[in-house]
C-alpha cells in the first residue's frame, strides 16, 4: 500500500511557471505572496516558510544575512521586546557571544540546530564554566523566542544542563587586612580611595556604584535602582560617616562619586580594568566583587538579618543573604560554644578510680 502524501503546510502554494519550474510562495488570506527561494524539503525551506507565516520577513538588504540563517534569526531576535527587556550589561554580555556564533554558523540554516549542536557549544567552553553558563543562557533565549514565534518545531536548549561549577567561592573574599592594604596606600584625598569606600560603604555592585552620586542620596540615605534588576529593584544604603569622611575628601564627580584621572564619570568595564590596576599596586585582590563579599560578610557578622541585607544590596531572593547570615550564625555559634570543649564546669559524677565490686546476684 502506498504511503499517503504529506499534507503541505497552511498557507504555502505552488506554482508551475510557462517555463516548467516549480515555484512555492506563502500567502496569508489576502495578503502579499512572499517567495520561498529554498529547495523544498530542506531546513532552509522550513526556516524561510516559517519567517513567511510569522511575517518576520523583510526586504533583503545588500550584505543582510539570508532568511533562514542562524544570523538571520539572531538579527530578528535582536528586535524583539524580548531582547529588549534584557538588562544592558546582559545585552552586551550575549552581543559578544552572538558575535563569535555568527562568525562561526551565522550562515547555518537556524532549523538545523538541534540539542547535540548546543551541548557541542557548551563542550568547546568546558575548560571556562562562566563562559559555557553564558552560552547557553544566550542559546537560551534566542531559541525559546523562536519556539515561541513558531520558527522553530523544538527548543534545541530544552533539557541542556548548565556545565557543574567548580567548588569554591567564586571572586576571592577580601579580608580586613586587604582593606588596610590598600587604604594604606591609597589615602584620603585620592579617587582610589573614593573608589574602594564607595564599595565597601555601599555593598554596590561595580554598575551601580559607577552610576552612584550625589543625586541618589537624599537626607542622609541613598537610594538607587539597581543595574542587574532592571530598574525594579532599589538597593538602599545609607551614607555612613566613614564613607561621607572619605566623599568630602574628594575627588568626586558632579553626578557621581567615583571618576577617572580627567574627572570624568567612568563605565563599569573601565572601571573594573582601573580598579584592579589600584589594587594591584597595594597588593591585594583585583575585584570589586570580592569588596562586596567582604561588605555583606561585615554587614552579617554584625547581626543584620536577610530582610535587611537584600534591602542593603539589592538581592530579590533569599538565596544570597542565605549564604552570609548562615555563615555569620556558624561563627557566632561556634565561639559560644567554645566553652564546652573544656572540662571545667561540668556537674556529672566522674568514674571511680577504684575496681568497683560486682554485685551479688539475689538467689
Amino acid at each position: 500500500m502506498a504511503a499517503m502524501p504529506r499534507p503541505r503546510p497552511p498557507h504555502l502554494h505552488r506554482q508551475v511557471t510557462r517555463h516548467g519550474k516549480t515555484v512555492w510562495y506563502v500567502r496569508v488570506g489576502k495578503g502579499p505572496r512572499v517567495r520561498i527561494r529554498a529547495e523544498f524539503g530542506t531546513p532552509e525551506f522550513d526556516g524561510e516558510y516559517a519567517a513567511a507565516v510569522s511575517g518576520t520577513v523583510r526586504p533583503r538588504v545588500k550584505g543582510a544575512p539570508a532568511a533562514g540563517t542562524l544570523a538571520w534569526l539572531i538579527a530578528r531576535y535582536r528586535e524583539t521586546t524580548s531582547w529588549a527587556a534584557l538588562a544592558p550589561a546582559t545585552r552586551r554580555q550575549r552581543e559578544n557571544i552572538f558575535r563569535q556564533v555568527i562568525e562561526t554558523a551565522g550562515d547555518k540554516p537556524f532549523a538545523k540546530i538541534d540539542t547535540a549542536t548546543i551541548v557541542a557549544g557548551r563542550e568547546r567552553r568546558a575548560r571556562t564554566p562562566n563562559q559555557a553558563r553564558h552560552f547557553l543562557d544566550t542559546m537560551r533565549g534566542l531559541f525559546r523566542w523562536a519556539f515561541g514565534a513558531k520558527l522553530v518545531k523544538t527548543d534545541p536548549t530544552a533539557g541542556v544542563s548548565n556545565p557543574p561549577t567548580k567548588a569554591g567561592d567564586g571572586f576571592i573574599p577580601w579580608t580586613e587586612e586587604h582593606v588596610a592594604m590598600y587604604q594604606r596606600r591609597w589615602p584620603l584625598g585620592t579617587r582610589q580611595r573614593v573608589w574602594l569606600d564607595v564599595l565597601l560603604y555601599s555593598g554596590l555592585r561595580r554598575g551601580d556604584a559607577v552610576r552612584y552620586g550625589r543625586q541618589h542620596v537624599h537626607n542622609g540615605v541613598g537610594r538607587i535602582r539597581t543595574e542587574k534588576s532592571g530598574g525594579t529593584v532599589s538597593a538602599v544604603v545609607p551614607v555612613l560617616p566613614i564613607l561621607q569622611q572619605t566623599l568630602d575628601a574628594g575627588p568626586c564627580g558632579d553626578l557621581t562619586y567615583i571618576v577617572g584621572a580627567d574627572g570624568k564619570p567612568m563605565t563599569k568595564e573601565a572601571f573594573g580594568n582601573a580598579f584592579r590596576d589600584a589594587c594591584n599596586a597595594a597588593g591585594v585582590p583585583g575585584s570589586a566583587h570580592g569588596v562586596r563579599k567582604i561588605a555583606a560578610t561585615t554587614a552579617a557578622n554584625n547581626g543584620a538579618t536577610t530582610s535587611q541585607l537584600k534591602a542593603l544590596f539589592g538581592w530579590t531572593s533569599d538565596r544570597m543573604p542565605t549564604i552570609y547570615t548562615r555563615t555569620a550564625d556558624r561563627e557566632r555559634l561556634g565561639r559560644e560554644a567554645g566553652h564546652m570543649l573544656a572540662n571545667v564546669e561540668r556537674t556529672s559524677i566522674p568514674s571511680p578510680r577504684a575496681k568497683v565490686r560486682e554485685l551479688e546476684r539475689k538467689s
